[in-house]
């Protein structure tokens, strides 16, 4: 019997939102996991509570902007503050500027950026602008690599496509995606095959430096440095979609994890202190090939928002504070040891990827380096898991193929207690 509150809503949510939710992995927990509705009530810090009263520690953080936690009290003030002065005008404000300015300072070589409203139509600005910028029409996009829901990438994109078992999508059709050309992730001789043979048709390698969207996978050494030097010899452009690394692995991202520069830089989720946000930056050379200053055209009423502008500021501001990426680094690495041991001591398979304040666990006995390694994981086995992990009161996103955050409220005695929740559903199995 579903608790009334979560029913309620669930059979509210049916009569008025496709398949009751407004993204699909969110359905997750009925159709994959078999559980009871699950609807959030609020979020503090670690912790969110549902419905139904209970309160779960949280590693979705809303997939991954939430690297400050749940209603940090400065984020909700300066919202609060902000809000108070309007919420939309549809001119340029000051925050606008003074957001880029912060970016710009933590991404050397990165002039210029234009501001959006999601990581997707920041990918879909990058492609425009690369195939602009080289008058060439193919793509290259990565086996399990997600950038957004535009046609032309909605193909082998892992995330929710994977977790529900759907084809890359219909209504996308098939001259859409004729120039997209999916390679093999931290597989760099495929892509040095194809570039000798077609790389003066390559507009843009467009890559997840880590990997998000088929749970955290790293690059392998010398791969993005790899792309690089591919791009170089071949005129195309290299972008990085830092949708979720961006100031989460680190003060630079990628850019500075990796020491590897790209041409352009997709960023999202962190920026905007969890409100709706996307950019691309690039160089000053390319950004101006952007419309009022060039012909490449892209418009949004809410782009620049105020109150995402203000809420990226404070989170940037924050992060800079106290040190807080160590922090983030050491208690990630925690948790991660914590999880293996868990694994060794209760003797079951475990992969356990972690970068920064991102990892993920696979139930299989190799290492994962890519898409094909993560679909042979035991995914009945993570079932059984996440559904008991809801139970002890720690809550992933509902999907196998998702990777798992952590925040700086994620203390260490937070995840001490995630570690003993975690080694109770592994014996549980």
């Amino acid at each position: 019997m579903r608790p009334q509150a979560s029913q309620h809503l669930y059979i509210r949510a049916q009569q008025v939102l496709p398949g009751g939710v407004n993204s699909p992995v969110r359905s997750a927990y009925q159709r994959v996991f078999e559980l009871d509705p699950i609807y959030v009530a609020s979020g503090y810090g670690a912790y969110i509570q549902l419905t139904d009263g209970r309160m779960l520690i949280d590693y979705c953080l809303g997939y991954g902007p939430l690297i400050l936690g749940h209603a940090h009290p400065e984020i909700v003030q300066t919202i609060a503050d902000t809000a108070e002065t309007g919420t939309c005008f549809g001119m340029t404000c000051e925050k606008e500027v003074q957001l880029a300015e912060v970016i710009s300072s933590r991404l050397p070589g990165f002039q210029k950026m234009r501001f959006l409203n999601s990581g997707t139509e920041a990918a879909m600005l990058a492609i425009r602008l690369a195939r602009a910028a080289t008058g060439r029409q193919k793509i290259v996009k990565f086996d399990g690599c997600y950038h957004g829901h535009a046609d032309p990438l909605l193909v082998q994109a892992g995330s929710g496509v994977a977790t529900l078992g759907l084809p890359n999508s219909p209504g996308v059709p098939p001259a859409t995606v004729a120039d997209t050309l999916v390679m093999p992730y931290n597989d760099l001789t495929a892509v040095q095959n194809l570039m000798q043979t077609r790389g003066t048709e390559i507009a843009a390698i467009l890559v997840e430096p880590v990997l998000g969207n088929v749970g955290c996978i790293p690059p392998r050494d010398g791969f993005l440095a790899g792309l690089r030097h591919l791009c170089d010899q071949s005129g195309s452009l290299l972008v990085f979609d830092e949708v979720m690394t961006g100031f989460r692995i680190g003060p630079s991202g990628a850019l500075g994890r990796f020491h590897v520069r790209p041409d352009l830089i997709i960023l999202g989720k962190v920026i905007g202190g969890g409100l709706p946000i996307g950019a691309c930056c690039g160089s000053a050379s390319l950004m101006d090939l952007i419309a009022p200053a060039g012909p490449v055209y892209q418009a949004g009423t809410f782009s620049g928002n105020p109150l995402a502008m203000a809420a990226g500021l404070k989170t940037l501001e924050i992060l800079q504070r106290d040190d807080a990426f160590t922090q983030l680094n050491e208690n990630s690495e925690r948790l991660a040891a914590g999880l293996r041991r868990a694994g060794e001591k209760v003797g079951v398979p475990l992969q356990v990827n972690q970068i920064g304040a991102m990892l993920s666990l696979y139930f299989c006995d190799r290492p994962v380096t890519d898409y094909t390694i993560a679909k042979t994981a035991n995914q009945e086995l993570f079932k059984r898991y996440y559904r008991k992990l809801i139970d002890l009161g720690v809550h992933l996103a509902p999907s196998a193929f998702e990777s798992s955050f952590l925040s700086i409220a994620h203390t260490q005695e937070v995840i001490e207690e995630t570690v003993a929740a975690h080694e109770e559903a592994l014996r549980a199995l």
